[in-house]
């Protein structure tokens, strides 16, 4: 994925319309989520621990294994 969706979703996050606004927030996050899904498989591909996974998401070890532990 480019980030242009990203950027796009961003400014439109910031519209003064607050429906535009919210509808690209919900947006946004389901797009945060897979990106997030994909780099944590990445990480585990590339033999990194639980624990170094976590510290980059700013969550405990066991957040991060309960939700991407079967992934």
């Amino acid at each position: 994925m480019s980030t242009g969706p990203l950027a796009t979703l961003s400014g439109e996050a910031g519209s003064d319309d607050p429906f535009t606004a919210l509808r690209a927030i919900a947006k946004l996050r389901k797009e945060v989520d897979a990106l997030e899904v994909l780099a944590v498989r990445r990480a585990r591909n590339s033999n990194a621990s639980w624990q170094l996974i976590a510290i980059a998401l700013g969550v405990s070890k066991q957040a991060v294994h309960k939700k991407y532990g079967r992934s």
